[in-house]
Parts: C-alpha cells; structure tokens; sequence
C-alpha cells in the first residue's frame, strides 16, 4: 500500500449527498475480477443518461475534473453496504482522498485499509472548496497528514480529525497483512516461549 503524507492536487467537486456504495459501485459488477478495471464501473449509473450515454453534466465525465485525485462530496458519503469493491472503484480511478461532511462507518474502514483516505470536515468547509474547484479546475487543495491540515489554494490551513490509529497506518502504508507482518518478531518471540513452556513444536 503506497503511504501517504501530503498531497496538493486539484479536486473533484461531488454536490450530491448520500451517495451509497451501490452508487459508487452497483452491485451487478462486484462479479467482475478487479483486473477487468473497476476504475470502468466507479459512478456507473450516476454518469449515465435514461439511454445509457455518458451523461457530459456529471463531473467526472468532465475533462476539466477526470483525473484529479480528491474528491469532495456532500454527507453520508459511502453508506450502505459494505461492498469493499466501492473503495477498489475510487482508488483505481486515481482516487486518493475523500472529503465530506461525513461517512459510512464501514466505507471508512474499508478505506483505511486500502491506502485511501477519508476526512470528515464541516459543511461551510466543503462548500468553499466547491466554489474553488468549480471557478478553477486547476486550483490546488493541499492535504497536509502529518499536520492534519488542509489548504484551499492560498488560503489559511484548517485542520481537521482523523482516528490516529488510521493515519499512522495511511503515513506508513500499512494494509492489515502488513500489519501483522510487522510484529513478526513478536510473534516469533512468543512462539519460541510457548515451546519452551509447553514443549510444542512448529510443524514448519
């Protein structure tokens, strides 16, 4: 999992409010490997048209917004199931920060995990970086995780929250099988201990 520190890129601004992982990923393509690209299936049925046409109104089928790495939505982001194929849609879409007023609890954890971060900032907060990103496309939001700040362009840093567990995990890129891999010597530790307690032998 690639960690993460700080990020300046341009955003992504998302004015819809619960928006489920059904909408973020519909449940039809959780059947496809994720080699088929789930990038392909992120927003399926929200950017298209009653005829099934790319919808040129939704902002990811933008050319100005297609590729930039944060999205900025509205409350409720991520409810719903709790479908990991969602998170995979927006990370392999580029996508690598989520900011909104709030989020599904599991979304959130899922996100964690997979190097995909997620901030909680208030509803005047998101608005602002709206009107930013929709006046310019091109305006930075820097992402300070260190700090736990963010900056609107040149404006002042606001700070913000995040589980500290989460973000050592997110600055280390530390997924769960890293994690455990991590304590190794400890649980090797205690393995050599507990043979020589209980005379058990590792088969390995």
């Amino acid at each position: 999992m690639q960690p993460f520190t700080t990020l300046a890129a341009p955003v992504v601004p998302l004015r819809l409010a619960n928006v489920d992982t059904d909408q973020i990923l519909p449940g039809r393509y959780l059947r496809k490997p994720r080699s088929a690209g789930y990038e392909h299936f992120l927003f399926h049925d929200l950017r298209r048209d009653d005829h099934g046409e790319p919808d040129p109104e939704f902002v990811l089928n933008k050319p100005a917004y297609a590729t930039a790495p944060i999205l900025v939505a509205d409350r409720n982001f991520g409810g719903g199931s709790s479908r990991e194929g969602a998170v995979y849609a927006l990370v392999d879409q580029g996508i690598r920060v989520v900011l909104a007023p709030s989020f599904g609890d599991i979304f959130a954890s899922n996100a964690a995990k997979n190097g995909l971060l997620t901030v909680a900032i208030p509803r005047d907060v998101i608005e602002r970086i709206w009107e930013v990103a929709e006046a310019d496309p091109e305006a930075p939001l820097t992402i300070d995780l260190a700090a736990q700040t963010l900056r609107i362009a040149n404006e002042d840093a606001i700070p913000f929250e995040i589980d500290p567990f989460r973000r050592e995990c997110l600055m280390k890129g530390l997924d769960d099988i890293d994690l455990t891999l991590s304590h190794s010597d400890a649980l090797d530790a205690f393995e050599a201990e507990y043979a020589a307690r209980y005379g058990f032998r590792n088969p390995t």
